[in-house]
């Protein structure tokens, strides 16, 4: 139709110009139309399109609606072609700086972890008297009540020890005990590591078939997606079809936020597998979120030469059967199923990709079932809220991530409220819901309390049309229920957490949680993640029993869900689920594990090390975050309360600052902190310059400076040199200024009249040391 369109517009002397909503949109329909027999030439603008010739142009002007101008062109627009488009103008790029909750949500009386002394109790940030000079330090208490004051540019030794425990011993300061607790951590962790590798090694030493989708007809199959995507999805939907068509079988997690586009990398995977002529398996946890992508990718394939089916209980058992003999014999490409795909009597002729959707609702028989299936196929594994084992591989490097962190367009994050339950704020919610004419999600935790709250709903909105939902209801009962609902024959959906799953009803903008204390952290986050898909502000109300005290884990988890009130914090409740929980042991079937022994960051830390060297990848830094060199040059090292007034800022830009290795990246956050905050104080900038001298300390294996107006003392680490031959040789040349002592301390003489003198005089000695360090031989002075 478009063809005889066209031709008909050029016959009536209009010259037609396509005009798409950026470069790589136009790139992929000058592709799509090129197959369909419609050559177009590039223009850059509107009167090259125009002057061009009598060809039809294609441009990228980014208008919404086609019109024809007499005697001067015909324009055809992209949303004209492929229907309507949501366009996204700006992109941003999110890379979360530091994936494990950070130094920042600190508060006195939180355990922490020092790298060298073990745990200790979190006292606040204290300004002390160093050398004449106000310098800003953590203080720690030890048992006994030791006190330790880590300076803060110091501050990468320090390590949340992750969930509060009364069981939890604080460390004796300068005791044994730590060091010969982490030795045997370390080398358990280094033995998971060997062992996790070797699982590793074989997948990567194992071939798996190549897909990569025909361009054409990939190109068509992309351009029916209605959203333009967004920087992080392209790029996980890239990295996943480069994976696949690498030849060795895929493993890739892609952590996305509800409602920010996994799917669409499911889709389009699925569509690179099953075009090569291998099968598809996609496993989801619910009936309902079966269904959901059942009619998705029958609505994406819809012209392609691809049968697709659906396995789960709302299939009759007579169309299970057909649906396995058509697995089994080649004749179904792609089946979307929930754990009826995992029975034994389901077998696959070719299976190429198995995708599993919302992983952390499989239990451990579930996964081992699932293992059983891949072989050498793929494997894309799909989460909002991963399990902390899983986003624990995928952190180490074992597992390839995909991060999607970046909203939809016009997406508004959803306003949470926890609170008893009070029926006149209850009502006030529901009331205007309807008012705009949306509808309602009713949750509760038990099939017990569904008729109850029903009805409670029914007296609170009597003109309200209310359904009932759970999964005890017999299948086609559910599947009319929820079509129902759908169709907005209902305005309030009562049901448990079978709603929990991946489901997308725009018109559902309120959610009433009743008693959310019994359900966990993703589960509240997944239900919250229901509501909200649309233009629309959303609401979830979490209510609690009226005088009843919820328990210490309980409150936790309810206090994260309202501090996570922001778009994309899906990544970071996984986090603190990791947080509470533990890592969980890897390889085997428990779910939180041996992390208390040294705390969450460490352990992660001390896991990342290992695995880096069971690969042979270890860098030069590796295990050198046990010990930061101290520099005390008379100066005053703080960023004032009066420059950055937020103690909780003021903390995570120390964190920030501590973890600095380079003077560009000291620069980068220099500029950073002039635009925030104004002109930098000097405090400020001597605690810049310090850190500088941190790189050249650790190049040097120094461990100390002390530096005065006549001179500075130099510790080396564990007091010991690289080379000593050189460091001699080095000391003979310094014509008398420079000298061992028996300690093994260096001192270097000098006159400095001023800060900055005394800052540049140290600099030049750690860079000749670092050179010697390096076995670089210098000239004499």
């Amino acid at each position: 139709h478009l063809a005889q369109h066209i031709k008909e517009l050029t016959d009536q002397g209009h010259p037609v110009v396509i005009d798409a909503y950026s470069p790589r949109s136009r790139d992929r329909m000058v592709k799509v139309l090129d197959e369909r027999g419609i050559g177009l030439r590039f223009a850059d603008n509107w009167r090259d399109a125009i002057d061009g010739g009598a060809a039809p142009a294609a441009v990228v002007l980014g208008l919404s609606r086609g019109f024809v101008l007499d005697g001067v062109a015909a324009l055809i627009t992209e949303q004209d072609i492929l229907g309507e488009r949501v366009v996204r103008r700006h992109k941003v790029k999110v890379q979360p700086e530091n994936l494990i909750a950070s130094v920042a949500e600190l508060s006195e009386g939180d355990l922490v972890v020092h790298a060298e002394h073990g745990i200790a109790r979190y006292a606040g940030l204290k300004a002390i008297d160093v050398g004449g000079a106000a310098h800003d330090c953590l203080m720690l208490t030890y048992l006994g009540g030791d006190k330790l004051f880590i300076p803060v540019e110091n501050l990468e030794v320090v390590t949340r020890y992750g969930a509060e425990s009364a069981s939890v011993q604080l460390d004796k300061l300068g005791g044994a005990a730590w060091q010969a607790r982490k030795a045997k951590m370390k080398a358990r962790i280094k033995d998971m590591a060997d062992r996790l590798m070797r699982v590793a090694a074989e997948r990567m030493l194992s071939d798996a078939p190549r897909f990569q989708p025909p361009p054409g007809a990939y190109e068509e199959f992309c351009a029916r997606f209605p959203f333009d995507e967004t920087e992080d999805q392209l790029r996980a939907i890239t990295e996943t079809l480069e994976d696949m068509a690498g030849g060795r079988p895929t493993d890739r997690l892609v952590c996305g936020d509800v409602g920010f586009g996994k799917t669409e990398v499911a889709l389009r995977a699925a569509f690179a597998c099953a075009l090569e002529g291998h099968q598809v398996a996609v496993v989801v946890p619910t009936t309902l979120l079966c269904r959901q992508h059942f009619r998705t990718f029958q609505a994406r394939f819809q012209g392609f030469p691809v049968k697709i089916a659906q396995m789960s209980r709302l299939v009759s058992a007579k169309d299970q059967r057909e649906v396995k003999a058509g697995l089994a014999a080649g004749q179904i490409d792609i089946v979307i199923g929930t754990h009826a795909l995992l029975a034994k009597d389901v077998a696959f002729r070719d299976l190429g990709l198995l995708v599993i959707d919302e992983e952390q609702h499989f239990g451990v028989a579930h996964k081992e079932k699932l293992k059983s299936l891949k072989g050498a196929v793929h494997v894309l594994v799909l989460s909002a809220t991963p399990i902390p084992r899983t986003l624990q591989m995928a952190m180490t490097g074992l597992r390839e991530m995909s991060l999607i962190a970046t909203p939809p367009v016009d997406r508004l994050a959803v306003r949470t409220f926890v609170l008893p339950y009070d029926p006149v704020v209850i009502r006030e919610a529901v009331h205007r819901e309807l008012h705009r004419g949306g509808q309602v999600f009713y949750v509760c935790p038990r099939v017990a309390d569904l008729d109850t709250v029903a009805a409670q709903a029914a007296e609170l909105a009597p003109e309200a049309r209310i359904a009932v939902a759970h999964g005890r209801m017999r299948p086609a009962e559910l599947e009319d229920v929820f079509q129902a609902f759908a169709d907005r024959a209902y305005d309030i959906l009562v049901s448990t957490n079978i709603i929990e799953s991946g489901l997308d009803l725009p018109s559902v903008n309120t959610i009433i949680i009743h008693r959310a204390d019994r359900f966990g952290l993703s589960q509240l986050y997944q239900l919250r993640g229901r509501v909200g898909r649309s233009k629309v502000r959303a609401y979830a109300y979490l209510t609690l029993p009226v005088r009843r005290k919820l328990t210490p884990t309980a409150e936790k988890r309810l206090q994260v869900m309202q501090t996570l009130d922001t778009l994309g914090a899906g990544f970071t409740l996984a986090s603190h689920d990791l947080d509470i929980r533990g890592a969980g042991n890897l390889l085997g079937e428990e779910q939180s594990g041996q992390i208390r022994e040294v705390g969450v960051e460490l352990y992660q830390r001390m896991l990342e090390e290992a695995v880096a060297e069971a690969r042979g990848t270890a860098g030069e830094h590796a295990g050198k975050a046990d010990w930061s060199p101290q520099i005390s040059l008379g100066t005053e090292v703080l960023i004032p309360e009066t420059f950055v007034p937020e103690l909780g800022v003021r903390l995570e830009l120390y964190r920030r600052i501590s973890r600095l290795t380079t003077s560009e990246e000291v620069e980068a956050i220099a500029e950073e902190l002039a635009d925030r905050f104004g002109v930098l104080p000097l405090s400020v900038e001597n605690l810049l310059d310090v850190v500088k001298l941190k790189a050249a300390c650790r190049a040097a294996g120094v461990a100390r400076v002390d530096a005065g107006p006549r001179g500075a003392t130099v510790q080396f680490h564990n007091d010991d040199f690289a080379d000593p031959a050189g460091l001699v040789a080095w000391i003979g040349d310094q014509q008398g200024r420079a000298k061992l002592r028996p300690d093994h301390r260096m001192v270097y003489s000098g006159d400095w009249d001023t800060p900055r003198q005394k800052y540049s005089a140290v600099r030049h000695v750690l860079r000749e040391l670092a050179a010697i360090a390096a076995g670089q031989r210098l000239p004499a002075a």
